[in-house]
């Protein structure tokens, strides 16, 4: 689960780490109020989405100007209209893709003096099982050409979670960010509340960029990123509270609330499969034979009829989907289930794409004779090949 910039730096603070001043506002209307409490004499104005690249990024709508997501203003009075630019734009980046993401909320902020940008991230290495820290010199927008190019550039380690954060952690963070004085100490203390952080938090990924250090020799958290494991949410509830589930897409969404596995992606073909192992070599045979997978989509081993019936109707209601692969080998999860929910989803919805269902395991031969009864258009299939092999060709011909 992720959440936007002005949440991350509230959340950040709460543990002490340094951040500037900032008003959230959800309406043109707030803008100019909001603005006016901070002290300037430079306000910075951010539109918030749950993608990044928003400095470099563009407005689809000519009204909202060609300065990107992210302005600085010089009065009260510009920052307002600033905001009130963005509000109810869609803006695209580099990681919205072509369709963008509509402005819901923006943050102004009192500017800051900048002398020089770090990067700094932690995450989850799924490698070593632990958690890393993430420094470069080369902070601000251009990073991925930092990390493509010069990657002596960047430094990460680990931490051993069975001694935890220490001192020199900070401090090997500092000197590879070239600090000196007392700019190493506050480098310390905030790796420190960062790991903290982190940790009692759930988190999978903090991104500071940038981290810039003031002429006066202080830090600031000047930008930040967190992404957080769904399945903990159950105990940081005020966490979970900070969702916002316009930024997230509808059939994601709509699939979290069945306690389904979906993923969105570009492809053509839909795929439903029981276990992510077997989705993933689904997804793979798929691209072998030549077409590309619309999602992954894992019912899990306990999926009800239900579950599966709706699981259906959100792969169907992708327009780009022109085909449907169903692949259940059941173990846990029973056959002739996986085949009645289809039936159910298909008189439900219709069947507008050629589909293609392949069963094996348990209950397989009653799970076949409720598909064959029901007087749909399906393909049937042997193996996993044959059914991807069929419904590629389906698609393609």
């Amino acid at each position: 689960m992720n959440i936007h910039e002005y949440q991350a730096k509230a959340l950040l603070r709460q543990y002490g780490a340094p951040v500037s001043d900032g008003r959230v506002v959800l309406t043109a209307n707030e803008a100019k109020s909001a603005a006016g409490e901070l002290d300037g004499p430079l306000w910075v104005v951010k539109a918030q989405i749950h993608a990044g690249g928003r400095g470099k990024g563009s407005f689809k709508e000519a009204e909202a100007g060609e300065k990107g997501g992210v302005r600085l203003a010089k009065s009260v009075q510009e920052a307002a209209d600033e905001a009130k630019k963005m509000l109810g734009k869609t803006l695209v980046t580099h990681q919205t893709g072509p369709a963008g993401k509509q402005v819901n909320r923006v943050y102004i902020e009192d500017g800051s003096d900048i002398e020089k940008e770090f990067y700094l991230a932690l995450l989850v290495d799924r490698g070593s099982s632990r958690i890393s820290f993430v420094c470069s010199t080369e902070g601000g927008m251009d990073i991925e050409e930092v990390a493509a190019s010069t990657p002596d550039k960047i430094l990460s380690f680990d931490v051993d979670p069975a001694i935890g954060y220490q001192p020199y952690h900070g401090r090997r963070v500092a000197f590879a960010l070239g600090l000196t004085g007392g700019a190493v100490k506050q480098c310390v203390k905030l790796m420190s509340i960062l790991y903290k952080a982190f940790t009692e938090k759930d988190m999978e990924m903090l991104e500071i960029n940038p981290l810039i250090l003031m002429p006066n020799g202080d830090l600031k958290v000047l930008d930040a990123k967190l992404g957080f494991d769904g399945n903990a949410m159950y105990r940081n509830q005020d966490v979970a509270g900070l969702r916002d589930e316009t930024e997230e897409d509808p059939k994601e969404l709509a699939a979290s609330k069945y306690d389904l596995n979906y993923i969105a992606l570009d492809g053509e073909i839909g795929c439903m499969v029981n276990g992510a192992g077997l989705a993933m070599a689904t997804m793979d045979i798929i691209k072998l034979y030549g077409a590309e997978p619309a999602n992954f989509l894992d019912v899990g081993g306990g999926a009800t009829k239900e579950k599966v019936t709706e699981a259906f109707k959100i792969i169907t209601s992708d327009p780009n989907v022109k085909g449907i692969l169903v692949n259940i080998f059941g173990g846990i999860m029973r056959c002739d289930v996986i085949a009645e929910g289809v039936v159910a989803a298909v008189k439900d919805v219709g069947l507008k794409v050629p589909l293609v269902v392949r069963l094996e395991g348990t209950n397989v031969e009653k799970g076949k004779e409720i598909i064959n009864s029901s007087g749909l258009d399906v393909i049937a299939a042997d193996d996993l090949k044959d059914g991807a092999q069929k419904i590629v060709k389906a698609v393609k011909g």
